[in-house]
């Protein structure tokens, strides 16, 4: 019997006879055999049910994805057992869309990918039962997947880049860079020591209460406060950069934060605003915190890559910073990443918006990665677990800060 963690209690299975059901009532018409390798990928890490069949030249040939974002907005955040519900819920449709769309006959998948680590763990649950009995049923390999590794693997499905290359993961529940040796060799350079960028823009957003705002009513936090930063004067507050003293290449966000919600406390004394009303000044905060994560986050990368540079880690020419991750879609931080690349004469990579996000392309496309190299494939799924945390390769961060390395100060005009 499979044993999930203390936890898996709380899930229910799919019963062989629903599994049974839906493999009978996929209707499959494909024009030809497929003679070369294709991976269903199915991700449930966090808020979004996403599954899409990828071949190993890096077509897509089929995608769907049920996003929860209308859901927890009303919520105010993601509350862990509504997403494990509503991804029980969609988890089966979701991976016959995306099958029916292929074209693909189940039984000529040459395996499943599924994303086990990290996450939440009742969302990462869902999709692991899920998969299981399916490959158990359809009798292929498994591919266990980190959700850090298909993020930093995605710019090779869209972009011709070899190993090694810097990447910035930046999203809503994780912040971390790390140099890519290979699939599965990773060295991790810094990373949050708290919460990511992603979760601090998002409660930023809630406490400016934009979800009352009538142009962001129906946007992420995140993306709500990008829209109204455009409307903003970032000079009106005056914010520091987090760790601005630490010779390191981690990252922090809290304090940046607590220091904006003073800022917002202050601002609805003096407006006369009640809390959960939206203020005046709102657009020139959201253009203040933006700018000063962008700066934080360009800063640590510079490092980074100066590190690298120096320690011949990365190579003379054809230099690559990877940017991915939820975060990698907000087009002011990439501009000051690119600052940085212009800096330090590398080129800067983001796969397209669509694929910053989680996804079940990135998901399949790292489970082609990986039956390339012939790492991390199961026959045998006993004993097979979920990770909620999980760190992303070897880290060598101590290393990064002993090196002390100072980084140019660069005019941040964007």
């Amino acid at each position: 019997m499979l044993i999930l963690n203390k936890a898996a209690g709380v899930f229910s299975k799919p019963s062989k006879g629903k599994i049974y059901e839906y493999l009978r009532s996929s209707n499959f018409h494909p024009g030809k055999a497929f003679l070369h390798k294709v991976v269903l990928g199915i991700e449930t890490s966090c808020d979004d049910t996403a599954a899409a069949v990828v071949d190993e030249t890096g077509n897509v040939l089929g995608e769907a994805i049920h996003s929860q974002t209308e859901v927890h907005l009303k919520t105010g955040g993601i509350i862990p057992p509504v997403a494990q519900q509503l991804h029980r819920e969609n988890i089966q449709r979701i991976v016959q869309e995306a099958l029916s769309a292929s074209r693909v006959p189940p039984s000529e998948l040459s395996a499943v990918a599924t994303t086990t680590m990290p996450g939440l763990a009742l969302s990462l649950g869902v999709g692991l039962s899920f998969s299981l009995q399916l490959v158990g049923q359809l009798r292929k390999p498994f591919i266990p997947i980190h959700h850090m590794e298909a993020h930093a693997l995605t710019i090779r499905l869209t972009n011709e880049v070899e190993f090694p290359f810097l990447v910035l993961l930046i999203s809503g529940g994780h912040c971390l860079l790390a140099l890519v040796r290979g699939v599965a060799d990773f060295l991790l350079l810094g990373k949050s020591l708290d919460i990511a960028p992603g979760d601090m823009l998002d409660k930023v957003a809630r406490r400016l209460s934009l979800t009352k705002h009538p142009e962001c009513a129906a946007m992420s936090g995140g993306k709500a406060i990008e829209h109204l930063a455009k409307q903003g004067n970032r000079l009106r507050f005056d914010l520091t950069p987090p760790m601005h003293r630490a010779k390191n290449c981690d990252f922090s966000f809290t304090g940046l934060q607590h220091a904006v919600n003073k800022i917002i406390t202050q601002k609805e004394k003096e407006e006369g605003v009640e809390q959960g009303q939206v203020l005046a000044s709102a657009a020139d905060i959201a253009a203040a915190v933006q700018h000063t994560t962008a700066c934080h986050l360009a800063k640590r990368t510079h490092r980074a890559l100066l590190f690298c540079q120096q320690r011949g880690l990365l190579p003379s020419s054809n230099t690559a910073l990877v940017v991915s991750g939820g975060v990698a879609s907000n087009f002011y931080i990439r501009k000051a990443l690119e600052l940085v690349t212009n800096a330090t004469q590398c080129a800067l990579l983001c796969p397209p918006p669509r694929l910053c996000t989680d996804n079940g392309v990135m998901v399949a496309w790292n489970g082609i990665e990986r039956l390339r190299a012939g790492v991390g494939i199961l026959h045998d799924t006993e004993g097979v677990r979920y990770e909620p945390k999980c760190p992303l390769g070897v880290d060598i961060s101590k290393e990064v800060g002993e090196a002390a390395i100072k980084v140019p100060q660069l005019k941040m005009k964007i």
